[in-house]
């Protein structure tokens, strides 16, 4: 990077946060023939002012972009968990499930309480823990599933899907989009056994989450807005809270692959559907693991924000939230919500708050926020600028998440 030109460095940037360079020339300002004659070295950047407006809409420090010399903070990855053993677990999928004999695993209410543990580990963010535990009951339910009849199959179905679901989500998490998309296609797969349409649809927003993260949003956006379309709730079928939550959640991950792609029509039209589901709810709940309800519109809204490039919007949002709301939410949403409104901040150039918000997201979870890649980078961008920051919230920071500066 320290022999980069200038226009170079902002190709780097832009390409890291995953932006096109239509997207980062409308958050600019400008025009893509700009961008593009930018990063080719045709245009130069002699204005101070044009090279922080950069700066901030691409999160970093604006040294980054100019200095060639100047000592710039760091934020050390944590050591990974290993995945290893989920890995071969799911290599196993097919013989296990097919050679295990009738009745040799765990009593379907016993699995049915490991996957609600699993569930809840995972809401927590104590994603050692649920990598740890996932193999040996991967293998409990793909037994437990073998040989069953009548309700009994339906139902063991069910539960092997839903342990498919929690492997999709943690390894998502972890970054091992590839484990994460396999997870999700055979969840879609055992919710058809199991004759669960709403399985299915959080099965695939599992699946569209996967393929969000590994930046194909016209895919991931699709997938959301196919499904929720054809479960979406009509005459009778508003009574129903389960399809109304699963149906919400499709709308609400349909809106983030949107804001990924900048399509700012789309996001706000499904964030409106979104809401007249959770409205129709009344409250927040978490039916069939989806945490959906009126509050979780909000936490898209703000994230949604973020990735349009609409930090004021964003933490606006953020600053009306009902604090019981937020307070009820599992640790996991709350760190993830967290971190956008430290992004939002830092865009604003607030780091004092970014800052605080980033600590608080560690204190509810710290797995979710020392271990991802977009916390370190906006820990990194708040050390690198840390002139105005309380020393003692900088100091905070690098104590807690590792920092070299």
């Amino acid at each position: 990077m320290e022999e980069l030109p200038v226009g170079r460095r902002v190709a780097y940037w832009r390409a890291r946060r995953k932006m096109s360079q239509q997207l980062f020339a409308d958050r600019i300002g400008k025009s893509k023939s700009w961008v593009d004659k930018v990063e080719r070295g045709e245009r130069r950047l002699d204005s101070i002012s044009t090279l922080h407006h950069l700066a901030t809409v691409l999160q970093v420090g604006v040294e980054a972009l100019l200095d060639r010399t100047a000592h710039t903070a760091r934020v050390k990855p944590t050591d990974p968990i290993d995945l290893d053993p989920v890995r071969m677990a799911l290599a196993r999928f097919a013989p296990a499930a097919g050679m295990a004999a009738a009745g040799s695993g765990p009593p379907l209410e016993e699995l049915g309480r490991s996957v609600g543990h699993a569930w809840l580990t995972f809401q927590h963010a104590r994603y050692d823990t649920l990598v740890g535990a996932v193999p040996k009951l991967l293998r409990g339910a793909q037994a437990a599933e073998a040989g069953q009849t009548g309700d009994a199959a339906l139902r063991a179905a069910h539960l092997l899907g839903q342990v498919y679901q929690v492997i999709s989500s943690v390894t998502r998490k972890l970054g091992a989009v590839d484990l994460a998309r396999l997870a999700a296609e055979r969840s879609i797969a055992l919710a058809q056994r199991a004759d669960d349409p709403l399985l299915a649809g959080t099965g695939t927003t599992r699946f569209a989450n996967a393929l969000l993260a590994a930046g194909d949003s016209r895919a991931a956006f699709e997938a959301n807005v196919v499904m929720a379309h054809h479960l979406a709730p009509n005459g009778p079928t508003w009574s129903d809270p389960d399809r109304v939550s699963v149906y919400g959640s499709l709308l609400l991950q349909g809106a983030m692959a949107a804001a990924h792609m900048g399509d700012d029509a789309s996001v706000g039209e499904l964030l409106r559907e979104a809401k007249v589901a959770a409205d129709s709810l009344g409250d927040d709940d978490n039916r069939y693991r989806t945490s959906f309800g009126p509050t979780n519109v909000e936490l898209h809204r703000v994230a949604a924000a973020v990735e349009l490039g609409e930090a004021r919007r964003a933490v606006t949002v953020h600053s009306g939230l009902p604090r019981r709301a937020f307070d009820r939410l599992l640790p996991e949403r709350r760190a993830q919500h967290l971190l956008d409104v430290a992004r939002g901040h830092l865009v604003l150039g607030d780091l004092t708050r970014a800052g605080e918000a980033l600590l608080e997201a560690d204190r509810h979870a710290p797995a979710e926020i020392r271990g991802r890649p977009v916390a370190r980078d906006v820990m990194t961008g708040i050390l690198r600028q840390t002139k105005g920051v309380p020393p003692a919230l900088v100091t905070e920071l690098a104590d807690r998440m590792g920092a070299l500066v």
